[in-house]
């Protein structure tokens, strides 16, 4: 697709007071754009996800010429890319209608056919991908015959070599500058949820191991953020959770030196390089909000860059030394910026409008203060209120433009957003926590939430609504059955429905997870697997469930749904199902905005009045 052809694209109502298309629809048509990656080699070649065309796809961009060019067109879209490090190539993942199982194709930069960028790599879940800078290529994939596997392909060879094999989850991270070296991630001892790292060669033979997990009392996981961008130089940037939160250490397997690096700094930091190597990068997230520092390696000195309060959906330094960064905050939409003050990057076609702010709130939870974000609509209390609840579980809720959120509050409905224990952003220990009680710990931070949220006025208690997608809509269908007197609605999508069966369908990575949270097999552990699945309590929902699921949905799959909407059904109980065809959500904005409309339709329909729940507003 040409440049001229992305500027035309996307949908044509501006909004405003005489639009026929509402705000909450205009969020989600609005044209968008990622941040922008580029070629190490060849930094003028870019490449970016927008869903222009009302299908998020790859697009290519030339910033020498300004060309932008639609690389992937696939009906239920493509955001999985990598540029090769001399931008001759732009890989992308192939599945089929979202059902991540797949193999690499690749592109020319400059348009032209598509072509299986690995021949004779059988297809699998991607979980990792390194493209050396003299034609080096690392793809590590899982399966459920083979489990973790990692494949290298040196110049010139024709096919690849099996290097690495385990049943227990692992990736490659990255590649030396000189391809020498790879980083593996791996959770070889059996600790789903904090990874050690080994530095290979490309035949496979072990350099040096790092694991924090091992003959300590410290569950620290690790991460390999990327070798230093110099040839010869072996340095591991590397993140760790040594001190209760991630911060950043330089490792030398090849000499075993290690040296941690003191950035002075509240809450999580995540580091990368700059494209010389003088410096880091550092992305500090803090109580649902983010800043950037650059890291002077030579002096430690630690200097802020002037970015919005929000959220950065992610920073890179240019080889200028500028920084271009995804900003956003709950009011304002997205727009790829640069410290220079410049935008970097700006899509075709009408802006999304904005919605409204967030509130903090900060509630005494039984295990400790538990942070919620809260966007009020127009009028007085108390509301309608929706409890939006975040995937994962390692992620979390922040100070980000979200069209789904809006949308609710655009309906009239105060949102409720919880960062319970299990979330990402508070700590090490805050996000271990939910070990072993999984589901029920979340559950204790959300009620306590939910009882602040009622006895300040916010919120109407007859009419509170449950929500998620992912973890959050498993927390959804586990709330409205072990809560059932707290929720007059659910609505949960791609949920985990019924625990034991989703463990036998998954992919196996998330296996490896679920045994980590649960501490061993459905066998092995039959007890906590019951406590912790929604079709345990499935009898004992009261509130009207509305469930949407992706038929080809690898994470959360569709039979286990159907063993719960069965259970649900036979009981003659308010229900109703959305399956769609596609996997764990959708890449479609139209079919986001239909999702969006029935879920809240739902909702409307299933809540008392005003009036009848005895609410003064």
């Amino acid at each position: 697709m040409t440049d001229s052809a992305f500027e035309e694209a996307g949908p044509t109502p501006t909004g405003g007071p005489d639009s026929e298309v509402p705000d909450w629809e205009l969020r989600f048509r609005a044209p968008r754009v990622s941040l922008p990656g580029w070629a190490r080699e060849a930094p003028d070649r870019s490449l970016f996800v927008s869903n222009a065309t009302g299908t998020f796809e790859l697009y290519a961009w030339d910033r020498s010429t300004g060309e932008r060019r639609q690389v992937t067109d696939r009906p239920n879209g493509t955001v999985s890319g990598r540029l090769s490090p001399d931008g001759e190539w732009v890989w992308w993942f192939d599945d089929t209608d979202g059902d991540e199982f797949g193999v690499w194709r690749r592109q020319p930069f400059g348009g032209g056919a598509d072509e299986t960028a690995v021949p004779g790599l059988a297809a699998g879940y991607p979980s990792g991908l390194a493209l050396g800078r003299d034609g080096t290529v690392v793809v590590s994939r899982d399966t459920e015959e083979d489990g973790s596997t990692i494949h290298v392909r040196r110049p010139g060879e024709a096919e690849t070599t099996e290097i690495y094999r385990h049943r227990q989850s692992a990736d490659v991270a990255a590649i030396s500058a000189d391809s020498s070296l790879l980083a593996i991630e791996h959770t070889e001892h059996a600790d789903a949820m904090h990874s050690a790292l080994r530095v290979v060669r490309l035949d496979g033979s072990t350099v040096a191991e790092l694991d924090d997990t091992a003959g300590g009392t410290v569950e620290s996981g690790l991460l390999a953020r990327g070798f230093a961008p110099l040839p010869g130089d072996s340095r591991l940037l590397v993140g760790h959770q040594r001190h209760g939160r991630w911060e950043a250490l330089l490792w030398d397997p090849l000499t075993g030196e290690q040296r941690e690096l003191s950035f002075g700094l509240s809450g999580d930091a995540y580091a990368d390089w700059y494209p010389d190597g003088s410096a880091l990068l550092v992305l500090h997230s803090f109580q649902a909000r983010d800043e950037v520092y650059r890291y002077s390696l030579a002096d430690g000195e630690l200097t802020r860059l002037e970015t919005p309060p929000g959220t950065l959906g992610g920073a890179a330094a240019r080889p200028d030394g500028e920084v271009e960064f995804l900003w956003s905050s709950a009011a304002e939409p997205p727009r790829v910026m640069s410290t220079s003050g410049r935008t970097v990057l700006d899509p075709p076609g009408p802006k999304a409008p904005r919605s409204v702010p967030v509130e903090d709130a900060w509630v005494e939870g039984p295990g400790g203060l538990v942070h919620a974000l809260v966007q009020r609509p127009a009028g007085e209390g108390p509301f309608p209120t929706v409890f939006d609840i975040h995937g994962g579980p390692t992620a979390h809720d922040e100070d980000g433009f979200a069209a789904g959120p809006a949308a609710w509050v655009d309906h009239g409905f105060a949102v409720v957003r919880v960062n319970y224990r299990g979330s990402t952003g508070y700590g090490r220990e805050w996000t271990d926590a939910l070990k072993h009680r999984v589901g029920l710990i979340e559950l204790e931070d959300i009620a306590a939430v939910r009882e602040w949220a009622v006895s300040s006025g916010l919120a109407d208690p007859e009419r509170l609504v449950l929500t998620g997608g992912s973890w959050g809509g498993y927390l959804t269908l586990l709330g409205v059955g072990a809560q059932p007197d707290s929720w007059a609605v659910g609505v949960a999508a791609v949920p985990v429905a019924d625990y034991v069966a989703a463990y036998d369908d998954e992919v196996e990575a998330l296996k490896a997870l679920d045994r980590t949270l649960l501490g061993g097999t459905p066998e092995e552990q039959p007890e906590r697997w019951a406590a912790s699945s929604p079709i345990t309590y499935v009898d004992a929902v009261k509130a009207p469930v509305y469930i949407s699921a992706g038929m080809n949905d690898p994470r959360c799959p569709i039979r286990q749904i159907e063993n719960y909407v069965s259970r649900l059904t036979d009981r003659g109980h308010p229900l109703e199902v959305y399956r769609y065809d596609a996997g764990h959500g959708s890449l479609v904005v139209e079919e986001r905005i239909k999702q969006v409309r029935m879920e809240i339709r739902f909702a409307r329909d299933h809540l008392p009045t005003a009036r009848e729940a005895g609410s003064t507003d």
